[in-house]
This record gives structure tokens, C-alpha cells and sequence, in this order.
């Protein structure tokens, strides 16, 4: 954590009756407690969080509002966030073999010197449980996934060394990296084939830093209910303290910028032949002690 003073909570953002929240979640995961917070704030979800507790290393206070988890609904912990999302590619080593004689296939000898970061739109978020749309096929007809642990920067800062990353953390949610295969390649650079309209479902929520290790998560992804990624952030190439030294390399960070760290083996480009999702699949994306996502695309 950032901050000498711990906080280890869930920040969850919600829709209940019709009204937006951003709450606590209680350790058993089955209630939600609402923050006391103006309506212009609770808009940005649990981005004036982020950021208060980088200033004051504080909360907002607690309402007496109190909703039951399966009676809401999960929206993004960020729904808007401020800026593009960093996102790293070729970040394990099995996803980087199986993606050599495509996406990657330029760049093999550069595996171990340089991360591959590019971005994805803010736009693209969606929450934890909402549909995926699948474009029509004249605009893309490989559309993959890719499970992925996600760091919420606490710290703002530019140059961080990668001594100091870690306490640049605010804390961690989960993603799919949705991505439009076809044109991921058509164009080279992955920015258009990765930033279609809702390819970044986000959540469940945020745990902080201090109750979450993201060095050694377990990532996990099943396609209508087969498991198709199975790795842990042990085994990335370029840690998490490394990519935060990356992106913020005469880059300014600021609190609630999102960096995905990269998808393990398994995506459906790398099987022989490769299997893109249709209308109707189903994706889980769990990362364990964080919590899960699930899109039906449609």
C-alpha cells in the first residue's frame, strides 16, 4: 500500500432502486455498506476514493445505507475512468509462444528487453456481469478474450523506480481484455482491435493493496464453463514493480489510472484451429482472493 495506514476493504460501485453507490463490502462478500458521498462523486465511482485516500489517506465516511449483494447490481469500480487504460501484452512466457507465429511474430527477439504496452479507450468499460457485444462479422470476425489482473494506481508519479512501485498501489480488480483479433493484426498497432465498445468488462470491485498480494495471484479463465487460462502473476515476464516503472517512464501516473498486467496461455487465437467467441458464449475471468467477472457475449 501507499500509505503507512491500512485500509484492506472491498470498494464496490452499484446500482440498487434504480440509484448509483459506491460501498464497502463486508469480508463475507454477501452485503455492501454505502460511502457517504455527493451525487457527482458517486458518479465517478470509486475514482474520488482513489483519490482522497492518495491525499489524506482517508475514507469517506460510512452511510447507514446497507444493500445485499445479490439484490445489486455491479457496475465497473470505475466506470469512467479518466484516461486510457495501459495494457501489457506478451507478459507470459507459454502466451508468448503460443501467439509467436502471429501477433508476436515480429517481435520474439525482443521478449526479455521491453514490455509491449498499448491502451484501450476508457469508453470500453463495462461492469463485472454486463454483455459483450460481438460486432458484425464485416467489422470483425475473431473475437478472443484475455483474463488479467489490473492495477489501480494510489500514487501519482513520474519516473517511479521500480524500488518504489509498490507503493504506488491503490489496489487491484479484474479485466478481460476483449480483443478483435482480425483487426489487431490488420493494423499493427493494437490500439483500434482492442478499444471496441464494451471490450473491457471491469470488477468485481477494487481490493486494496494492503489486503491482496498481485504478485502472486492466480488467474483464471473458462469458456462456457471450460477452463481455458491457468497461470499466476509469479510467472510474468515483466513484474508488476517493472511495468509500473515502464508506464510511468516520462509519463505522469495519477490516482485511478488502470494497468492491465497481461493474459496467460490459452486465449482462443493460440488452439489449433483457433476458436473465437460467438453469440451466446459465456466468460469467467477469476482471479483468486479478488473475486470474479462473467460476460455473456452477444
Amino acid at each position: 500500500m501507499f500509505s503507512g495506514k491500512l485500509i484492506k476493504v472491498k470498494i464496490a460501485t452499484y446500482r440498487a432502486n434504480g440509484k448509483q453507490y459506491v460501498g464497502q463490502v463486508s469480508d463475507d462478500s454477501q452485503t455492501l455498506q454505502a460511502f457517504q458521498l455527493s451525487d457527482k462523486d458517486v458518479d465517478l465511482g470509486a475514482l474520488p476514493l482513489v483519490q482522497q485516500y492518495s491525499e489524506q489517506a482517508t475514507l469517506p465516511p460510512l452511510s447507514n445505507v446497507k444493500h445485499r449483494l445479490n439484490e445489486v447490481q455491479l457496475l465497473a469500480p470505475i466506470p469512467h475512468p479518466r484516461r486510457n487504460i495501459f495494457c501489457v501484452g506478451r507478459n507470459y512466457h507459454e502466451h508468448a509462444a503460443e501467439l509467436a507465429n502471429s501477433v508476436f511474430k515480429d517481435s520474439k527477439a525482443e521478449e526479455k528487453q521491453w514490455p509491449i504496452v498499448f491502451s484501450k479507450v476508457p469508453e470500453c468499460v463495462i461492469g463485472p456481469f454486463d454483455n459483450v457485444h460481438i460486432p458484425p462479422a464485416s467489422v470483425s470476425d475473431s473475437i478472443d478474450y484475455e483474463a488479467e489482473l489490473a492495477i489501480v494506481i494510489g500514487k501519482g508519479g513520474v519516473n517511479i523506480s521500480r524500488e518504489n512501485a509498490l507503493e504506488h498501489i491503490y489496489g487491484y480488480t479484474v479485466v478481460n481484455d476483449v480483443t478483435a483479433r482480425d483487426v489487431q493484426m490488420r493494423h499493427k498497432q493494437w490500439h483500434l482491435g482492442k478499444s471496441f465498445d464494451t471490450f473491457c468488462p471491469m470488477g468485481p470491485w477494487i481490493i486494496t493493496a494492503d489486503a491482496f498480494d498481485g504478485e502472486q495471484a492466480q488467474v483464471q479463465c473458462w469458456v462456457n464453463g471450460e477452463l481455458r487460462q491457468d497461470n499466476n502473476t509469479r510467472n510474468l515476464i515483466f513484474d508488476i514493480p517493472e511495468l509500473i516503472e515502464t508506464c510511468s517512464r516520462g509519463i505522469r501516473l495519477f490516482p485511478g489510472d488502470i494497468i492491465a498486467t497481461g493474459t496467460p496461455a490459452g486465449v482462443g487465437m493460440g488452439m489449433q484451429p483457433p476458436r473465437y467467441l460467438q453469440s451466446g458464449d459465456v466468460v469467467r475471468v477469476e482471479i483468486e482472493g479478488l473475486g470474479h467477472i462473467e460476460n455473456q457475449f452477444s
